[in-house]
């Protein structure tokens, strides 16, 4: 028996990503693919001087991969004037990637693909309806100038879909309300966390780990550290967080800031104007491995966001045994309790300074056991594996109804 075939269409490249939250999915259902499947992903290259579309048979995490390289992007990090997503949803066109199973983590790749048969995925990752009204005056990406097309778009290409997968309640319920006719095919999915690669440290060893970092920064030993993980763009609202930290009264309190992105100007320069150069460092992007000591000796994983889905850097600080400052939005709240993080109600720079301030002051070995007990609970092995297995069940029995047929 042939193996099937899943394919993931994204605007990204395995071995150069940007952060972000679909990415690390992405790669989780790479890491974690059964033997029984053969995987495929339709991403982007990162070299204009190297060919691309063809297919390039690599190597992910240990496990063969399939890569077509549709188009080039060399920087990943930044909106360009021509959406990337345009871009990557117009090259393809001119092709058909129709396989058993195909994974769309946006919706416009799927225009090209309407004619292609296979059951067909699409994961939702934000709270949509919050996501395109832009209420909140931020530009966080171009649809919300044109809302309508937006929704028009969708009502276009929904029918095509087995499966709507979100990790956002609240999406979850839009999209049944709006799609009755579609309502059973639209399920929530937990997101989930490598906790083989994302772990807490000893007490011992934690206390050595942060007096290094200390060292290398040039800072007290007596130091805490916040940390802030994302794109630098507007749903992540960065420069807020920056104007919290300058409403924080309070000595020996560092704010690491990773990821890179449009807004990377604009916090730089609110970081001088506030007086905060001893007391913010900005890391740029880093990889999964150099994320992982710093999730280990960070007191929290802030976020300032303006809109979310379930972000998996919140599950990964939470597998470090490290808690959570968030503004109220998205489903991190539902995970959190006294125990392992705080919700801010009032997106305003003193109420988030009180918040770290009370996370600050956190029994770290209460905290610690915790949170890992919410990141267990989504460990990506468990949870990617059921996926596949699901998925494999579905195919197994297309083939034995399609087998009697010929009979």
């Amino acid at each position: 028996m042939r193996k099937p075939v899943l394919t993931i269409f994204y605007q990204f490249n395995p071995w150069h990503p940007s952060k972000g939250g679909i990415q690390t999915i992405i790669q989780y259902f790479i890491k974690y693919v059964p033997s029984s499947f053969e995987v495929r992903l339709v991403g982007t290259g990162v070299d204009a001087s190297k060919p691309h579309g063809e297919w390039e048979d690599r190597e992910f995490e240990g496990r063969p991969l399939k890569f077509f390289p549709l188009i080039t992007v060399e920087d990943d990090d930044t909106r360009k004037i021509v959406p990337t997503s345009l871009r990557y949803t117009w090259a393809l066109r001119r092709h058909n990637f129709a396989s058993d199973f195909m994974h769309f983590h946006r919706i416009e790749p799927a225009l090209s693909a309407q004619n292609w048969q296979g059951e067909k995925t699409l994961f939702i990752q934000n709270d949509v309806e919050e996501q395109i009204s832009g209420k909140d005056g931020k530009n966080a990406i171009l649809w919300q100038w044109f809302p309508w097309a937006y929704f028009g778009l969708e009502r276009l290409l929904m029918n095509q879909f087995s499966e709507i997968l979100s990790c956002n309640s609240n999406a979850c319920e839009f999209y049944k309300r709006e799609y009755p006719a579609i309502s059973e095919h639209v399920q929530y999915y937990q997101v989930s966390v490598d906790t083989n690669r994302f772990f807490p440290l000893a007490t011992p060893q934690k206390a050595i780990a942060k007096q290094t970092l200390c060292e290398q920064l040039e800072l007290s030993k007596e130091t805490q550290f916040l940390l802030f993980v994302g794109r630098l763009h507007p749903q992540k609202d960065p420069v807020l967080l920056v104007q919290s930290m300058a409403a924080l009264a309070q000595e020996n309190v560092h704010l690491l800031v990773v990821g890179d992105g449009e807004l990377r100007p604009a916090v730089e320069s609110e970081i001088e104007k506030l007086g905060l150069t001893k007391k913010v460092t900005m890391l740029g992007s880093k990889s999964l491995e150099e994320l992982v000591p710093l999730y280990q000796v960070a007191s929290a994983l802030v976020l300032t966001s303006v809109y979310e889905g379930q972000p998996v850097t919140v599950l990964e600080a939470m597998a470090c045994g490290t808690p959570i400052v968030t503004t109220r939005c998205g489903d991190t709240p539902s995970l959190l309790s006294p125990q392992t993080g705080i919700v801010v109600d009032q997106r305003t720079p003193k109420d988030i300074a009180s918040a770290f301030s009370a996370v600050l002051a956190f029994d770290e070995d209460v905290t610690r056991e915790a949170c890992l007990k919410v990141a267990m609970a989504s460990s990506a092995e468990t949870v990617i594996t059921s996926i596949y297995d699901q998925m494999f069940e579905r195919w197994k029995q297309q083939n034995n109804e399609l087998a009697a047929l010929q009979v």
